[in-house]
């Protein structure tokens, strides 16, 4: 899994590629919560994770926690049709605003 950490003006992005398991989970978050921290708008671009497990659900619920607590936003986008499957059959669909490309979801928080 790589994570690139990069901002558009007051919204910070994170380009994700790989799997996200129990494995690769504890290191995305380890990356993601410093860059909440200090962006309250905050996108995701996942277009390239290939598989999330229960591991990364988790992972995205104590991201999507940390960032409405100081009322942040949170954008996921290029969610893939088993992800995207998944996060609506587990609920966690309806805690994200959700883009299908990354200037969608930059335009989503402006």
């Amino acid at each position: 899994m790589l994570i690139d950490i990069k901002s558009e003006g007051d919204i910070g992005v994170a380009v994700i590629s790989g799997e996200i398991d129990s494995k690769t989970a504890p290191k995305a978050q380890e990356t993601l919560m410093p860059v909440i921290e200090k962006f309250n708008k905050f996108v995701m671009d996942m277009t390239q994770v290939t598989f999330l497990s229960s591991a990364g659900l988790r992972m995205l619920l104590l991201i999507y926690r940390q960032a409405t607590a100081k009322d942040g936003r949170v954008v996921l986008v290029g969610l893939s049709d088993e992800i995207n499957d998944t996060m609506t059959m587990t609920g966690f669909l309806k805690f994200f605003v959700v883009a299908d490309y990354l200037q969608n979801g930059i335009e989503a928080l402006a």
